[in-house]
């Protein structure tokens, strides 16, 4: 298979990396209700796509440590989170009106586990972003994320909390610069809502636009302040196909890397772009939706990718499994081996599904002016903008491996192993570092949190950045002698 790109210090032959992949057992069980289009259990059917194409040997694989609430809380608000934390089916009729406040209830229903679900996605997008921070890996996974319209104070579009943005907020931590690509039939509005103002995050988002959930995502949207021009956004008409959707992917992204220049890249694979979902409307196959990720690999920047929608779960599972082989380096079989959801891909059972034949509405002019103008965008762009340097947070820690451990490459941070066989959890237990203990409280004094702009004439829930230090989110080994660490770790602003 044609990768591109040189090796990256971990790949000796221009096409292996070392990639992490994030999977919870319990993650396929949650269940939005009867006749609900997202079905979690997409997520089960991919791992096991996976487990028999014998893709998970070539990987680590991690059991996500779920995102505590003050995790969420570095984004979203503490009421919000609070609320997610306590609502329950049995409790929503005494809440109704906590339920319309918070866009709770009919796209974003109330079901059982609802906030361990939540903790779940998201520990697994921010325990990838702290796996690429540490250079443990080169390419993270976590097909469960990815959820890009959740705001900071609502649920939106089957989304409940955004562990795109925390993953973000992770990466910043050790990276001046990340850029956010979205190939997700719908608009990733939350994202782009969240980095509006910063010059720190440039979000691309390739979306059907014009009378389509969320309706944000015109191409005159371009960020604000010392935001503008880095959001871009790329608005298509229904039935694109490979062609046309690479004819402004790659020059665009390739163009985005030049001026950009990111030091790590987040890429929600929704799948619901692909052709036959039960919601979308767009043509592509799944090797034309993988070949985003192969093109942002060729890159060598440390890359997180998530899932997103995608509704046709038989075709979901399909192409992350496939778009794992594509972050591997290895090209899958056609031919689905047996495995105990075999009868979801029949008559056929392949991995690959050939497009509809539906039109394509996107005429070559207008993407030749989509093109133009959102390169003539990107040349109003500084290159590789200037941060203000600053003390900024301690990087969240790994802690110390066993010495009693025989394989040094099995030491993780406070992300369990998986044995995949069996579903065994090995869990290091480790003793909070002391080591610069005066340094963090000193930190904790100093750090502010993010300047929040409330603006209607712009967005009324958008982080500025220009002000870091960047408080610190993320994952640590819930344990209880780690409290008193936890206290000193998590400044309150």
């Amino acid at each position: 298979m044609d990768t591109g790109g040189n090796s990256l210090p971990s790949g000796t032959d221009g096409v292996k990396r070392k990639v992490c992949y994030f999977y919870d057992p319990e993650v396929g069980n949650y269940y939005y209700g009867q006749g609900h289009p997202m079905k979690p259990h997409r997520i089960r059917m991919t791992h096991a796509l996976l487990a028999h194409y014998g893709l998970l040997q070539n990987m680590q694989v991690l059991k996500p440590f779920p995102a505590r609430e003050r995790d969420l809380c570095r984004f979203h608000a503490d009421d919000y989170v609070s609320f997610l934390r306590s609502i329950t089916p049995e409790t929503q009729q005494d809440q109704l009106r906590q339920l319309k406040r918070f866009n709770v209830g009919e796209d974003c229903p109330v079901f059982d586990g609802l906030f361990s679900f939540c903790q779940t996605y998201a520990g697994g997008s921010v325990g990838g972003a702290v796996k690429l921070n540490h250079g443990l890996c080169d390419i993270a996974i976590n097909w469960a994320g990815g959820l890009h319209h959740a705001k900071k104070c609502e649920a939106s579009g089957f989304c409940y909390v955004n562990d795109i943005v925390l993953a973000i907020l992770e990466l910043l931590k050790q990276h001046e610069r990340v850029l956010y690509v979205d190939i997700d039939i719908h608009h990733g509005d939350g994202v782009e809502e969240a980095f509006y103002t910063t010059d720190r995050v440039m979000t691309v988002s390739f979306h059907k636009f014009g009378d389509y959930f969320p309706g944000t995502g015109d191409i005159r949207d371009i960020g604000y302040s010392k935001g503008k021009f880095y959001s871009l956004n790329v608005p298509l008409d229904d039935g694109i196909d490979d062609e046309s959707y690479h004819y402004l992917f790659k020059p665009i992204i390739g163009k985005v890397m030049e001026v950009f220049r990111p030091g790590a890249v987040v890429l929600q694979c929704g799948a619901d772009s692909l052709s036959g979902d039960r919601l979308g409307c767009f043509n592509l196959s799944i090797k034309g939706h993988a070949e985003c990720v192969k093109f942002m690999r060729s890159f060598n920047v440390p890359l997180l990718l998530l899932g997103g929608g995608g509704y046709t779960i038989r075709n979901v599972a399909r192409c992350w499994c496939y778009e794992t082989g594509v972050a591997l380096g290895v090209e899958v079989d056609d031919k689905m081996p047996q495995h105990e959801y075999y009868e979801y891909f029949g008559p056929d059972y392949t991995l690959h599904v050939a497009p509809s034949n539906m039109e394509n509405k996107n005429s070559r002019q207008l993407l030749e002016e989509i093109r133009n103008k959102l390169l003539e965008y990107l040349s109003k762009l500084q290159h590789a903008p200037s941060v203000q340097f600053q003390e900024r947070p301690p990087d969240t820690e790994l802690p110390e491996a066993d010495e009693d451990q025989e394989d040094g490459d099995e030491r993780w941070d406070p992300d369990s192993d998986m044995d995949v066989d069996d579903e065994r959890v090995k869990r290091e237990a480790v003793e909070p570092e002391q080591k610069d203990r005066e340094g963090l409280k000193g930190m904790a004094e100093q750090a502010r949190g993010f300047d929040m702009i409330a603006d209607d004439s712009i967005s009324t829930k958008v982080l500025d950045m220009s002000s870091m230090p960047i408080d610190e989110p993320s994952i640590k080994v819930e344990q209880e002698n780690m409290s008193k660490a936890s206290d000193h770790m998590y400044p309150h602003s």
